[in-house]
């Protein structure tokens, strides 16, 4: 009798965290549509790196700023409710984008502010995800939103690419816009604990001090932070690729369809790896988090080296591959590591990190890509994922812990308590 209760539980948590996916997936696939109709039409219009790097940095560089905000709303209030408000503030600006498409400056600053108004989202829905799933099946949780997530970026692109050549970039911006709205009401309708019950401990703090909670608890926990200056030496390489594939895609004699391909070839990859991260166990993600990026730097080698454009394309499927597969590991890790009341902020207060050390590798593209081309920007790439992969090592101490990790977060608000204990508020 005892189990029907648990099987139904069971059975609403996976409820839970499919509708979730599908609402990454959904709006996943309009941005990363959106995301090839920007960059190709600002860089078709001015013909210019600055302005793509602009691009980049608007969107994605902002993010390492603004993050740590984020991460402070999804813990002080209703997460649920915040990604609900996230995913309409961002119709709303890729909406304006369609209007603007032949001013590159206006639909830069319509892009910033997209990218802003979705982060809430991001930190929000990743700290959600252990109380919809349970501890239990984190790793499958996160396996399943991550395959929503790249299967948004494998689709998106092709989409994207085939619809900015046939009918313009207006199009795609408002159908993207209109993907955020459908997600919005999927996540209406997941009727589950987003959080746990907060205390007025775990409320007390505000401004400054709240996000200090969440950078101190990261400071503090050496496997957190070690993850964190790993994928920021990584992304440090890496982030210059994102600016190279446009004209990676012109080396190779090809276009805004060539363009598609490469994101596309990455993220059919990324949702491979995805499939794969959930038959990982707590003693295996830290193994997997350093053979991953090792596949990383191995993969951004290759691509740089290869010969003809579908061998590129082959080795941009792995790295995608390895890509997704590191990060279902690392998120899981990270999530099993935070207490609840102080999740949202810590994760975004790492991804801030990553961010920043990306918004310094944009700054870095342009004039590398001028000077040795497109193809050498994935080789440097290789040489940091192999520094990365090297700083990770010590990580894999973790799998000696046995349960540690479990006995870590079963009891989160305590510790959430210690940790803010441990802040000056004042």
């Amino acid at each position: 009798m005892a189990t029907r209760p648990r099987s139904r539980s069971r059975s609403r948590s996976r409820s839970a965290v499919r509708r979730l996916a599908t609402a990454r997936l959904i709006s996943i696939t309009g941005g990363a549509a959106a995301f090839v109709a920007l960059n190709f039409t600002v860089y078709t219009q001015t013909g210019s790196f600055a302005w793509l790097t602009a691009a980049l940095v608007l969107t994605f560089g902002t993010q390492g700023i603004v993050g740590p905000f984020a991460g402070a709303i999804g813990d002080r209030f209703d997460r649920r409710r915040v990604m609900i408000v996230s995913d309409l503030l961002g119709a709303v600006f890729f909406l304006g984008m369609s209007a603007v498409t032949d001013r590159p400056a206006l639909l830069l600053g319509f892009a910033f502010f997209a990218a802003i108004v979705e982060l809430p989202f991001e930190s929000s829905s990743a700290a959600a995800i252990p109380n919809l799933a349970g501890e239990q099946d984190l790793a499958k949780a996160n396996s399943l939103v991550a395959i929503g997530r790249y299967s948004g970026i494998a689709v998106g692109p092709l989409i994207g690419g085939v619809l900015v050549d046939q009918v313009g970039p207006t199009w795609v911006f408002l159908i993207n816009g209109i993907s955020f709205v459908v997600s919005a009401v999927i996540v209406w309708t997941i009727h589950a604990h987003f959080s746990r019950e907060r205390s007025k401990d775990d409320l007390h703090d505000h401004g400054l001090a709240a996000l200090r909670a969440g950078i101190s608890f990261l400071r503090r926990e050496p496997v957190l932070w070690r993850i964190t200056l790993a994928w920021s030496v990584l992304v440090l390489g890496l982030g210059m690729s994102m600016i190279a594939d446009i004209p990676l895609a012109e080396e190779f004699g090809l276009g805004g369809n060539g363009y598609g391909y490469i994101i596309g070839a990455w993220g059919a990859g990324s949702v491979v790896g995805s499939i794969l991260g959930r038959f990982m166990t707590v003693r295996t993600e830290p193994v997997v988090i350093v053979l991953s990026t090792l596949g990383i730097a191995i993969t951004s080698a290759a691509i740089g080296l290869s010969p003809v454009f579908w061998v590129a394309l082959v080795a941009l499927f792995l790295n995608g591959t390895n890509d997704a597969i590191g990060l279902v590991a690392e998120q899981s890790l990270r999530q099993r590591r935070t207490p609840d009341a102080l999740r949202a902020r810590v994760l975004a207060a790492s991804e801030s990190i990553w961010q920043l050390a990306m918004l310094v590798s944009f700054l870095l593209a342009g004039s590398i890509i001028r000077v040795f081309g497109a193809r050498a920007v994935y080789v440097l790439g290789g040489v940091f994922g192999l520094l990365a992969a090297l700083v990770l090592l010590p990580v894999l101490h973790v799998r000696r812990e046995g349960g540690g990790s479990e006995e870590r977060s079963s009891d989160p608000v305590p510790q959430a308590e210690q940790a803010l204990n441990d802040v000056p508020i004042t």
